[in-house]
């Protein structure tokens, strides 16, 4: 048996849909590409496939992680491309490396995150990101079904930075929803710890402890996903030790959009 991981991105409207949802694209894209997929026992028998750590709904991502099991070889790369072909532009496969390592999921430590506050002056979020930094404590609200819980979003936040917006011609491929309006760029990388601390749980404590409320819903968009390197402050790529064992090239970061249908 043969195991694949592959990283693929929400981009554009892409980012509403839920993880349901893309679960039933990606398994209509196995079943078009003709993948070779193992099955589990039992009455219902359903392609093995491991989600790890999926987005939130309404999140753009350029980092997210799966895990597929195949009775019969395949090229890493050529699947990639037959997969890719198989889903609607916006949701990627962005990159796919044979599976030579265990605990995928434990590699997934951190998370790079850009949240675009369209309307929002780049001096008053800075304002509000040193008012965060020096928190010794930021408390939040978020509804659960159990009731409203209150939890302390600070520890997890490793660094959160504030930039300018960039126009139109400026900026990124991947950049969610562009505008030529005032637009603060916001980074921030957090830990994934237990209670999850999202990027609307710092939105809300920039709220709390600065009174920063965009005018319209940040968008937010996931970077990276990986390992957390202590030493050098970096999340590192969660396939690489896979490529390491498997003594193939690093993959390039940055995986160019498809164009829209």
């Amino acid at each position: 048996m043969q195991r694949i991981r592959l990283r693929y991105t929400k981009r554009g409207r892409l980012r509403f849909t839920s993880h349901r949802d893309f679960q039933r694209a990606f398994e209509r894209a196995l079943r078009r590409a003709e993948v070779p997929m193992a099955y589990s026992a039992g009455f219902t028998p359903h392609p093995k496939v491991s989600y790890a750590n999926a987005a939130p709904t309404g999140t753009g991502s350029e980092a997210e992680y799966l895990e597929i099991a195949l009775t019969a070889a395949r090229d890493p790369e050529k699947l990639r491309a037959l997969l890719d072909e198989s889903l609607p532009a916006g949701l990627d496969i962005v990159d796919a490396v044979e599976a030579r390592t265990s605990g995928l999921a434990d590699r997934l430590t951190a998370s790079v995150w850009e949240l675009r506050l369209d309307g929002v002056e780049a001096a008053d979020a800075e304002r509000a990101v040193r008012a965060f930094n020096s928190a010794g404590s930021v408390e939040v609200q978020r509804m659960t079904k159990n009731g409203v819980r209150t939890f302390d979003a600070r520890p997890a936040v490793v660094r959160l930075e504030a930039g300018p917006g960039a126009r139109p011609e400026t900026q990124s491929e991947t950049a969610d929803r562009p505008t030529d309006r005032p637009c603060a760029i916001l980074r921030l990388v957090v830990r994934h710890v237990t209670p999850a601390v999202r990027p609307d749980d710092v939105l809300s404590g920039l709220r709390a402890v600065a009174d920063l409320a965009p005018p319209v819903p940040a968008a937010v968009t996931r970077l990276a996903q990986g390992l957390f390197d202590e030493e050098t402050g970096v999340v590192t790529d969660p396939l690489a030790p896979d490529r390491e064992a498997a003594g193939a090239p690093s993959a390039d970061p940055t995986a160019a959009a498809k164009a829209p249908a």
